[in-house]
């Protein structure tokens, strides 16, 4: 059965628990959750980037339902923008 605790590598190092997201390789303590400075770089990168972003679709009408090209138009040539005048 496997331990749940975290080992130490050859080189001394202790290794997290999983594999890092980038490469898949045994995740570093001291880099967690990646596994090495390269790959916290790609990981900065592709942030930086936008790749992380979630895709929206175009909206054609704001929450309260109002076309929001419509709230956007310039007022008419004969509007001083006085509703009160």
């Amino acid at each position: 059965m496997a331990s749940k605790e975290p080992s130490k590598t050859a080189a001394g190092t202790t290794t997290g628990y999983g594999s890092c997201p980038i490469c898949k390789a045994p995740t570093e303590m001291a880099f967690r959750p990646l596994c090495s400075a390269r790959c916290r770089d790609v990981d900065l990168s592709r942030w930086l980037r936008g790749g992380y972003a979630i895709p929206g679709g175009q909206v054609e009408t704001d929450e309260d339902g109002e076309d929001a090209a419509a709230r956007r138009a310039p007022p008419s040539a004969g509007d001083d923008g006085d509703e009160n005048a």
